[in-house]
């Protein structure tokens, strides 16, 4: 595991060397705190209530061992923002304000890591759990939107947090396809360093696919060749469906992978709760200090994965087995 790391140091060097590891769920550590992450806008509404509150979430990640921060910006939209009721030029500082958010976090735990700038799914604002199923990316649907209006509404959010000082742009949670094309488009012409990062299922067939059902590796494969894209992968994914992932990455020239799964449970849009998953290897996340999840971790390593964390539902105890692990196999 690259253990040392210097403000100045891109990324994409460090990658070179060896795993770097990731953080946890911003959300899943705002609510063991005690916080209400219940609201349209998520963890996002503490950027505006509680700015504290998410530097400290972030602190704990990165004392846990994590050297790269993920801002809490997934579900602070500028719509979103404003639907809450603040103005545009308010909605603008408070996503910006995210990156400050996250340096603190890694400065207070005497990190000299890097600002991964989180850019959810369009469906992610919906707050309707469409980022799982990618409905809206269907033209034709309610509520649908094309690669134009995509395009459209991924851009500020991309370019705010490129100003703000993000090190690179996560681009994760990515149901489909179409979406993939619209944000490598913006990111094209931004030219800033950014991963890619698909939602994805392991279908009955063993094949590993987007939530909208087409085969992952060619959709990835689009985004590792965009120049400023450092690495691609799959999060908020089942445990079980990370090892074909990667097997299907295996075969796309110039990959990064970047993996950084949920716990195995299902978000249940409608009572806005997690539901236990079938997954063996996500059942039992919390058995011990990191659980299945954490056995699972140089068997990733070892099929390439070099950016591990993980997603919803992982803590900063799982992170703290996520380095220990990586650490003891001198990875």
């Amino acid at each position: 595991m690259s253990t040392t790391t210097s403000p100045g140091e891109s990324l994409e060097r460090a990658l070179a060397a060896g795993p770097v590891v990731l953080d946890g769920g911003l959300s899943t550590e705002l609510e063991a705190r005690g916080h209400d992450v219940s609201s349209a806008l998520w963890s996002a509404r503490l950027l505006v209530d509680d700015p504290g509150a998410v530097v400290a979430a972030h602190t704990a990640f990165a004392a846990a061992g994590a050297q790269v921060a993920t801002t809490a910006s997934y579900q602070a939209t500028l719509p979103g923002l404003e639907a809450a009721g603040l103005s545009r030029a308010a909605a603008e500082r408070v996503l910006a304000s995210s990156v400050a958010r996250a340096r603190e976090g890694l400065e207070q735990a005497g990190v000299a890591g890097w600002v991964a700038g989180s850019v959810g799914p369009y469906g992610a604002h919906l707050a309707d759990g469409s980022e799982y199923t990618g409905a809206y990316l269907d033209p034709t649907a309610p509520r649908g939107t094309g690669t134009a209006a995509l395009r459209a509404f991924h851009r500020p959010h991309l370019q705010l947090l490129a100003e703000a000082g993000a090190d690179v742009l996560a681009c994760e949670t990515l149901p489909g396809a179409a979406e993939v094309e619209a944000l490598l488009a913006e990111l094209d012409a931004l030219g800033v360093p950014a991963w890619v990062s698909a939602s994805a299922v392991l279908g009955a067939d063993g094949e590993v696919r987007t939530r909208r059902g087409e085969l992952l590796a060619p959709v990835l494969a689009a985004a590792a060749s965009v120049p400023c894209v450092v690495a691609v992968g799959v999060n908020c994914t089942d445990p079980a469906a990370v090892l074909p992932a990667l097997g299907a990455l295996g075969g796309v020239r110039g990959a990064v992978p970047v993996v950084y799964p949920n716990s195995g449970e299902g978000w249940d849009a409608g009572a806005r709760a997690w539901r236990p998953g079938s997954s063996s290897a996500g059942a039992d996340i919390g058995a011990g200090p990191g659980g299945g999840f954490t056995a699972l971790v140089p068997r990733w390593v070892g099929a390439g994965a070099r950016l591990v964390g993980g997603c919803c539902r992982v803590g900063p105890e799982q992170v703290r087995s996520v380095a220990g692990v990586l650490s003891a196999t001198g990875s």
